[in-house]
């Protein structure tokens, strides 16, 4: 018998997959602990063997990165500030902590990183809560055109209190309408206008947006969860540059690294309530090594990113057109972006596309 109890709210064939899974637990210690590096092994042969894994939101780690996780740093905790932390013996700890910070703010053109996030939804919570409060408006990008839940009442902007009002789309672009924006953001007047999600098919006109940001005083959060890798090899323009107030994303998707989350802004004010959210907040103590994962995953940036970045879009585009030739309906076949736009139906459409070259009249 197991001891989880079956939870009736969760989709009941899910549930029962669940509870017959949980059987493998009862067995004698020495035979889950088998159990579990077999399929650590299956896992292995199912990405590394077995598939060409065409998930956006995957990658590869560095070897040597993905080794750091298991050196013995995640297992001690680090609360405070270098120099001044809770714990003794963290001369080594607190060094990576600001070598990790020193490389995001490079590579992202960045004044101020936080690296002790744990995931990319919660980056986006740590931003929605230095911008607003419980109450306030946002707007953000629908799910139709990738906006993601995260910035929506299923998500953390839900939870912690803000009313979302979906952006006006611009359904050729998979971006925001601009003209259809000003007037929602004068009529509602957000804190937060979020940009940016899960479907990023052409540039999003981020300069443009800002301008109605500073209309209504509101500030402008970009969502680089699925592009930041492009971001950072530079074929994808950096959205601080553009005007963006702050800059969420996630680790482990086109940025290859550990799993968890980062956020960079070039505005002080914003930077020390985040810190604050940081610690003694939401994070207090956090997994060093992620931060050494990173670290060594941004210094692959530094030293690679502009050439790996062209590799994906040279990917995506050798994809999208043989996609085309094989009679595949093809989203913007002929562009060039990290991932190549199928036609699923006439609702939706999967995997990505962009085209950093496209060109939109300015907003006025």
């Amino acid at each position: 018998m197991t001891h989880l109890s079956p939870r009736l709210w969760v989709p009941a064939a899910c549930e029962a997959h669940v509870q017959a899974l949980a059987t493998t637990a009862t067995q004698p210690s020495a035979q889950v602990a088998d159990r579990i590096e077999a399929l650590i092994q299956t896992n292995l042969q199912i990405h590394d063997q077995d598939c060409f894994n065409l998930n956006p939101a995957t990658n590869v780690m560095n070897p040597r990165a993905e080794a750091a996780l298991s050196r013995g740093l995640g297992s001690r905790p680090s609360l405070g500030y270098p120099g001044d932390k809770y714990e003794m013996g963290l001369e080594a700890i607190e060094e990576i902590e600001v070598i990790t910070a020193e490389l995001a703010a490079e590579i992202f053109q960045a004044k101020y990183a936080e690296i002790r996030v744990g995931s990319g939804a919660l980056a986006n919570l740590y931003g929605f809560m230095a911008l607003a409060k419980p109450g306030d408006s946002i707007i953000a990008p629908p799910g139709s055109i990738g906006g993601h839940v995260t910035h929506h009442a299923a998500g953390c902007a839900g939870l912690y209190g803000l009313t979302t009002h979906p952006a006006p789309i611009d359904a050729d672009g998979y971006t925001i309408d601009l003209a259809a924006l000003h007037d929602l953001a004068h009529a509602v007047r957000p804190k937060i206008i979020t940009v940016g999600g899960s479907l990023n098919l052409f540039p999003h006109p981020v300069a443009e947006v800002r301008k109605i940001a500073d209309q209504v005083g509101a500030k402008v959060l970009f969502d680089a969860a699925h592009q930041c890798g492009i971001i950072a090899g530079k074929v994808w323009a950096n959205p601080l540059l553009e005007g963006a107030h702050l800059m969420t994303m996630s680790t482990y998707k086109s940025l290859g690294g550990p799993a968890g989350g980062l956020i960079v802004t070039n505005d002080a004010a914003i930077a020390e309530r985040l810190d604050a959210i940081a610690f003694p907040g939401l994070t207090a103590n956090f997994d060093a090594a992620k931060s050494a994962a990173l670290a060594l995953t941004l210094l692959d940036w530094r030293d690679h990113g502009q050439a790996y970045a062209k590799a994906m879009v040279d990917l995506a585009r050798a994809l999208a057109a043989e996609l085309a030739k094989l009679g595949m309906p093809v989203f913007a076949a002929t562009r060039y972006g990290k991932h190549a736009g199928r036609k699923a139906d006439d609702r939706k459409y999967t995997c990505r596309s962009f085209n950093p070259d496209h060109e939109r009249p300015p907003f006025s």
